[in-house]
């Protein structure tokens, strides 16, 4: 029977659909690779061939040069291969372009600043991965293989940026395939397909896998070839909950037409004039001849909800939408601890590639621990502790080259200094001539009685957050200590880090010397002794600041939250961790941020939900490191309280509702153990303030990590939207230990989108799960 719409097009049949629909799904290595190049459009590109020719490298470790490694791009145009030796022993590995956050040309590393000297710069690239993965450092034989490299994994880079969910999914079906065909024949036996499966974690019934394994053995010969196994992928793959809801907007004649798709739109809450419908199918729909009669198969239906389209953000709240004029203290800014340290305080490596991964992640605040270092020269490092140590100099030459790459919003210098006069001077000296004219070290307009100056006015500025020599001091060189909390914390640090029993109470002549050089380059960010908030109030100015403990700041919240409310208007507060955490871990930054606490600062090497929030909150805006506080956090008589919700500042409480549906390619935890396959659950957060603070789960689902299916209806009353985050967390429940970590998700409430939306999900350090999916119901409603 001929459906309408299809007559129309002269695509007659629902069979004859789902054939051309299939013929987009799945893929063999080499269709799979065939087609990746193709759509690069690098086919005849030089880089490109002698990428996939492959290329000899030094990786650079050690002031000797090892000896020299093949790296090769695989024929998919997405993974490299390299071998690497370890006692002798070889051992072959890949690594995929899509976890590949940047190329440096040169010495732009802190490896090749200090052991690529035996080579020409020309020589040197290095390669970044997202996550806490090590750089790879590596040096070619001469400046055109070097170069050759960089341009090469640069395009493939801009390539991955555009891929789609689909094209994502066809290279990890690739690599399942591969790694499942053990001998390596582009053939597959039952006993393989069902290794593939357990790689994919899902334990399916013998039976009927085997069933399916014999409805796409259309030869007969046990064996799925190419064909063959590109049909059981696509018999895999397949997303019964997305036909449900196609067909009840397609009807019958399993197609959508532009304005059947506009309806669908509507119902998702999405303002969608009949134009944008047809936009929506010339841009996601895979079939040439649907397109030119403005019509979607359901194919063409999952790639857009797929895409960053049918994304469970805002996509509006995804670039700069905020008003970026207000002054600094109006805003959420994000801010690293020890930024200098890459793993825990005690013993961890201080780098400063730290700086540079925190900068790359949208950080505008970053913390510099001062100490007297040998040669005259300031060092870096965790004091007092086994940490290494850094020079100042290199730091700031990394923060130069840095600052703005990502975010062009200001960036604040915390300077915890404990040098003498002078290597403060010498640290004056490497701000001023280092950083040249990014340093601000003049008010913007003269006047620094008025409020502090916006993000938008100090566009492409570092500034220093430090102690300010008073005027009126009789000896200009000495300023008593700034902020007794922090320097007393500090001092507790100490004797527990040199196993002292007592803590000796402050002395009069435990005063900080201030150079005058390092005085001068202070200007918005002074840090001033705290006494309390009544006499903050009353005589701060707006260029003061103060540095709270957490454990201060929670006093506060307890105490006075709406003060400190009142106080973050006006005011700069920078939180940090307790010192005596020996594994850098975080507290909760969320309970800062209900007062208006702008510089919550956090270890941003030590991942965990912690982290989580802090990305989630910053995850918006454009990702620029500054997120504009709720109106009622920046009213100076403000009455809200963070413990007291009546006083709601104009708020409006919700109700959020998510449907739980499905997950998708939930990655495999044990890899090790091919049998082990997970049992997922999901757990929705809320975080906000603690009346809305909030935790559901779904049940979990056994032995199935590819395509579970849950259907669960969690429901939350939140009363102050606005500094709400949602998380979203996926883990796979275990009967006699804690459940294990799968993936989250972390966004602000008001930044998500109704209607059926997909979650991509994340790893513990951040990085893309891709392909894993959460697939969800939302609705959010006033109360």
């Amino acid at each position: 029977m001929f459906c309408g719409k299809w007559k129309k097009s002269g695509l007659e049949s629902c069979q004859h659909h789902q054939q051309l629909s299939a013929h987009h799904h799945g893929g063999t290595a080499k269709s799979s690779g065939h087609r990746t190049f193709k759509k690069l459009g690098l086919t005849d590109d030089e880089d490109i061939k002698i990428m996939l020719k492959g290329t000899s490298f030094w990786k650079v470790k050690t002031y000797q040069p090892q000896k020299q490694r093949l790296f090769r791009l695989l024929e998919d145009g997405m993974s490299i291969w390299f071998e690497t030796r370890f006692k002798k022993a070889h051992s072959k590995h890949i690594f995929s372009i899509l976890h590949v956050e940047s190329v440096r040309e040169g010495y732009q590393s802190e490896g090749l600043r200090k052991f690529g000297g035996s080579f020409a710069e020309e020589q040197c690239f290095t390669i970044v991965f997202r996550g806490k993965r090590k750089n790879l450092d590596l040096a070619a034989r001469n400046g055109t293989e070097a170069q050759q490299w960089v341009r090469g994994l640069t395009k493939l880079m801009v390539r991955c940026e555009a891929m789609s969910q689909q094209e994502k999914l066809e290279h990890w079906i690739h690599g399942i395939l591969h790694e499942a065909d053990k001998n390596k024949d582009n053939k597959m036996s039952f006993k393989e397909i069902k290794n593939m499966l357990r790689i994919v974690n899902i334990d399916m019934n013998d039976i009927y896998a085997y069933q399916l394994f014999k409805e796409c053995d259309k030869s007969n010969n046990d064996r799925l070839e190419e064909s063959e196994i590109e049909e059981f992928c696509t018999r895999l793959m397949k997303r019964p909950e997305l036909e449900d809801i196609f067909h009840q907007y397609s009807g019958v004649d399993c197609v959508l037409s532009a304005e059947e798709l506009q309806d669908f739109l509507h119902d998702q809450g999405e303002e969608a004039s009949l134009q944008q419908a047809q936009h929506i199918i010339q841009t996601y729909e895979l079939n040439e001849k649907a397109r030119q009669h403005s019509l979607m198969m359901l194919d063409g239906f999952t790639m857009y909800l797929l895409s960053s389209a049918g994304n469970i953000l805002n996509q509006a709240h995804a670039g700069i939408y905020q008003d970026m004029s207000q002054p600094l203290c109006h805003y959420f800014i994000s801010s690293s601890h020890n930024t200098y340290l890459t793993d825990n305080q005690i013993g961890g490596a201080s780098s400063t590639e730290a700086y540079v991964r925190a900068l790359m992640k949208g950080c505008r605040c970053v913390e510099l621990d001062c100490w007297e270092g040998s040669n005259g020269e300031p060092i870096i490092y965790h004091g007092h502790t086994l940490t290494s140590k850094i020079l100042f100099r290199d730091v700031i030459e990394s923060i130069r080259d840095h600052a703005f790459k990502h975010s062009s919003y200001p960036v604040i210098l915390s300077l915890e200094n404990h040098c003498g006069l002078e290597q403060q001077s010498t640290m004056a000296h490497h701000l001023k001539t280092i950083l040249g004219d990014m340093l601000l070290i003049q008010p913007l307009d003269g006047d620094l009685s008025k409020q502090l100056p916006s993000p938008q006015q100090l566009k492409g500025k570092i500034l220093v957050k430090g102690k300010k020599l008073s005027e009126n001091k009789t000896d200009p060189r000495v300023y008593l200590i700034s902020n007794r909390e922090e320097e007393m914390q500090e001092e507790e640090d100490q004797r527990f880090m040199s196993s002292l029993q007592e803590i000796r109470p402050l002395q009069a002549k435990d005063v900080v010397q201030i150079s005058q050089e390092l005085s001068d380059v202070v200007v918005y960010c002074r840090a001033v002794p705290f006494q309390s908030l009544s006499d903050a109030l009353l005589h701060q100015k707006p260029v003061e600041m103060s540095s709270f403990s957490e454990r201060k700041a929670r006093k506060l919240i307890k105490d006075s939250g709406n003060f400190f409310v009142r106080y973050n208007t006006r005011h700069l507060s920078r939180i940090y961790p307790l010192g005596l955490k020996m594994n850098s871990s975080n507290y909760n930054p969320q309970e800062m941020w209900n007062v208006g606490c702008q510089i919550v600062a956090l270890n941003f090497q030590t991942p965990g939900a912690e982290m989580d929030l802090n990305d989630g909150r910053f995850l918006v805006n454009g990702r620029c490191g500054y997120v504009l506080k709720p109106a009622f956090l920046c009213n100076n008589q403000s009455n809200f309280d963070p413990k007291v919700p009546i006083h709601r500042s104009g708020q409006h409480p919700v109700v959020l509702t998510i449907k739980v549906i499905t997950a998708q390619q939930l990655p495999k935890l044990n890899k090790e153990k091919s049998s082990s396959i997970v049992d997922p659950f999901v757990r929705i957060e809320i975080h906000g303030i603690p009346a809305d603070c909030c935790k559901k789960q779904t049940e979990y689902r056994l032995n199935n990590g590819f395509n579970p299916c849950w259907n669960e209806i969690l429901m939350f009353q939140i009363q102050v939207p606005d500094l709400a985050l949602v998380r979203f967390v996926v883990e796979d429940y275990d009967t006699t230990s804690s459940n294990d970590f799968v993936g989250q998700f972390t966004l602000p409430l008001p930044s998500i989108r109704e209607g059926y939306r997909h979650i991509h999900l994340l790893s513990k350090d951040g990085t893309s799960l891709s392909p894993a999916t959460l697939f969800v119901h939302v609705r959010c409603r006033k109360m």
